[in-house]
Parts: C-alpha cells; structure tokens; sequence
C-alpha cells in the first residue's frame, strides 16, 4: 500500500489547537507584565446555551390558541412565601442588579423609567440606592452584597424586596470589582472610599459562614422591615443543587440562579470563561432541589445569565423558572457595542472612541475602564451625556416588549393560556449535551442521557 508523503509545507503553517495564537498571546502578556486580565461583560467561548432546545408547537395533539383572539397571561407573583407584601410583575422578566458606580446615574434611571412602563423590577446592584433610581422605579428590589457598599437601613426599608447576594454568574466565589478610574467623588462618597482608588470586595459576607448565619440575616432583614418585604437570595450557579437547598432551608422566599453566561462590571477573565456552569444546567438542578424539598410553587425561581430573547425566556420558564432576570441584554438595548449614540436629539458616531480603546463595536468589553464610547459603564461627566434617561428608556422599553410579545407567542403555540403553564415536555434537545443538562429528550426520541433509554 503507498504511504502518502507529509506535506510538510502545509504542516508548518499549521496553527496548534493547545497554543492557538490566543493561548499564545496569553501567555506572552502574562510573561511581560505579570498580571492576569481584568475586563467586563461575560464569557466569550461556545457554551451550551437556550439555543440547543426547541419547543414542540401544538399540533394534532396539543391544540394552539389563537393568539389575536385569546389571552396568554403573563402576570407573576414573586415572595409568596412568607412576606406580607409579595412582589407582583405584570410580565415574568425583570433588570438584574447593576451597580451604579458600573453604570451611570444616567442609566440607572433609564432602567428605572423602563421597567415602570412595563410594570416590572430593577435592582440596585453593588453600592447603594440613587435617588433617580429609586424615584424612577416604581419596584425596586435592593441589593445586600458582603461589600455593604452604600447599605443603609433606610434604603432597605424603601425597598420593595431585599436580594442577599450570595455569588453571581460571572465571578462564583469572587468578589466585586470597581477600578479607580470609575471612582468619582459621587461614587466614593456612596461606598464610603477614597477617590480614583481601585475597589475590589470581599468574595463572601462578614457576618456570616454558612447556611445557619444566613438564616439569622434574612430573620434580621425581615424583622428590619416588619416583614414586608421578599427576600431574594441570589447564587453563582456552581453546586446549584445543594446550594438551592441551603437558601431555601435559610428562610428564602426567592431563589436566584445566575448562570456562567452572566455578566460583569469588572473581573479576572479566568473567572468569567472557566468558573460556574451553563444556565441551562444550572436551571434543572434548581428545578430539582426545589422540587426534592416540595417548594416548587412555594419558593419562586429567577433564572439570569445570557437570557436574550423571548424564545430565551419562555424556556427558561418551560424549565421551571418563574421568572428570568436580564443584565447584558439590557445594557446592549441602551446602546452597548453600538456604533453610535445619541445626543441633543441626534446620532452621533462612536468609532473613533472604541479605536482609542483598541477595540470595535461587537467586540467592546471595556466597561472596566470608564471610558465606554456610548456612556453606559462609565462616570466620566462627559461620557455619561452620551445616554439620557428617556431616549435608553425608550429603547429598553422596546426590547422587553418584544421579548414579552415572543415569548406569549411561544406560549399560545404551545397551547398555554398562561406563560407560567409552559412545562419541560413543551421542550426537545438538538444536542446530546443539552438533553444531558436540560433534562429534556433528545429531538425525535425519548432519551433524556443519563437516564436511560
């Protein structure tokens, strides 16, 4: 049999899968200057993700609602569990936290002015409440995070509902990140720091070392606000089965699961593309936990990391989520990774900005430094006009109404007169990875892997 010669031509010019030119590049800025990257939003590698799942529309079997004709109710109900005053959204997608101090005072009250409109919640993020915030929200659910940044029992009890921040999506078991350049005077007077001073938090809380601590929080939070107000405790989705568990036994009346496509003001790269699972595993083991303990229905779920549509949304609630949480589909709704903003009733062009950052409209992720081309991550005076409250509220308003729209749409396909009667049998996998994590059947068969055939 006659061997084919190598080509070796070829194979010199061969790039190598281990130490491709990234890993490569990698290395050589670390040899250089000894520092790991620091950068914001979320993680750029393929993962498994709400794309690998498809719906199964009714046909024969199911029958579909008409959907000019009859209603798809999208009303949620969110702190069932013990608060005397329950949180109650018009439609299941809410604005995750994003501190001000990430984001301008400008855009934290676009946030605010959107969510009103669509009766839905924001929240306050890392650092405290800003008073356009808070007189732009009409719910506003307000962050406990082990920073204790801004925290002030005052602001509490004008909350609407209390979210005792655990880990997020993007950095489990890390803690916050603010670079000095984002620390203005404002900014240092609400977190009690000196200016132009890099802040990174403590990656758990001071008061507390587990479960049994937590529990004695959340009692001190409620009694606080003569339990009134939900209490929300938000996880990094690692050990989400058990760590579910652990909030619910806790005293929580909503859990909150951010997956690793979640986002961030400001961390180590190494955080954001190798630490935490997929959402789309992280979604079925919570489901799992709450029903192992019989709180499904009791306790309320709220998904968030790398939601961005409304098919995004309707699978997460088929799943088992009440409701989903949106950050990085937000801030790009504003403007993010736009060409251009706007500005005294005008488009103006922004590229000439991202090329002093060395980046393009796309590919920007440099909300750490301050200096973002259409004034969202940013507090530079100037920068911060490039975003006025009403036009990002517009646009804001726009995207989750279209999400909204999708996801009835999804629902009445589906046969469903209420988007919170989507159920996983509703859902196939495209990929034996994504039944795997789903927990759903392979598309054209019944095998969910892992469970036999």
């Amino acid at each position: 049999m006659e061997t084919k010669p190598v080509n070796f031509k070829n194979l010199s010019r061969e790039e190598s899968y281990g130490y491709d030119r990234k890993t490569l590049d990698y290395i050589r800025n670390a040899a250089a200057h000894g520092l790991y990257e620091i950068r914001g939003m979320g993680a750029k590698r393929k993962l498994p993700n709400f794309d690998d799942l498809v719906f199964l529309g009714a046909s024969m079997s199911r029958y579909p609602l008409e959907g000019y004709r009859e209603k798809c109710i999208t009303k949620t109900l969110l702190g069932t569990r013990f608060a005397k005053k329950p949180i109650e959204l018009d439609i299941p997608i809410t604005i995750a936290g994003m501190s001000f101090g990430a984001l301008s005072a400008n855009v934290k009250e676009s946030l605010g002015l959107a969510a009103t409109a669509l009766g839905t919640s924001t929240t306050t993020g890392d650092g405290g409440m800003t008073q356009e915030e808070r007189r732009s929200s009409k719910t506003l659910i307000y962050q406990c995070l082990p920073s204790r940044y801004g925290f002030n029992p005052d602001d509490l009890r004008k909350a609407d509902a209390i979210e005792v921040v655990i880990g997020q999506g993007a950095k489990p078991g890390g803690g916050g990140m603010l670079l000095g350049q984002k620390v203005n005077p404002r900014v240092a007077k609400m977190r009690t720091l000196p200016e132009g001073v890099d802040q990174r938090s403590a990656c758990r809380h001071p008061d507390w070392t587990g479960p049994d601590d937590l529990a004695i929080k959340i009692q001190e939070l409620r009694e606080i606000t003569d339990w009134e107000k939900p209490i929300y405790v938000k996880v990094g989705a690692t050990r989400t089965f058990n760590d579910v568990k652990l909030a619910v036994h806790s005293g929580a009346d909503v859990v909150v699961v951010d997956g690793m496509q979640g986002g961030t003001a400001a961390t180590q790269t190494c955080f954001i593309e190798h630490v935490g699972i997929p959402t789309l595993a992280a979604v079925r083991q919570a489901v799992n936990a709450l029903e192992d303990l019989d709180m499904k229905g009791k306790v309320q779920l709220i998904v968030s990391g790398g939601i961005r549509t409304g098919a995004d949304v309707a699978k997460a609630l088929a799943m088992g989520a009440d409701a989903v949480a949106i950050g990085q589909g937000v801030l790009v709704a504003l403007g993010c990774n736009g060409e251009t903003y706007f500005q005294n009733g005008a488009h103006h062009d922004a590229i000439a900005d991202y090329n002093a950052l060395g980046t393009a409209p796309g590919y920007c992720h440099h909300c750490h430094t301050g200096k973002c081309p259409v004034g969202i991550t940013t507090q530079d005076a100037i920068l911060e006009q490039r975003l006025s409250p009403e036009v990002g509220a517009k646009h804001l308003k726009n995207y989750i109404k279209t999400l909204n729209m999708e996801l009835t749409t999804i629902a009445r396909a589906c046969g469903k007169q209420n988007v919170h009667h989507l159920e996983p049998e509703d859902l196939v996998a495209l990929t034996i990875e994504a039944a795997a994590m789903a927990g759903v059947p392979l598309a054209g068969t019944n095998w969910i892997p892992g469970k036999g055939f």
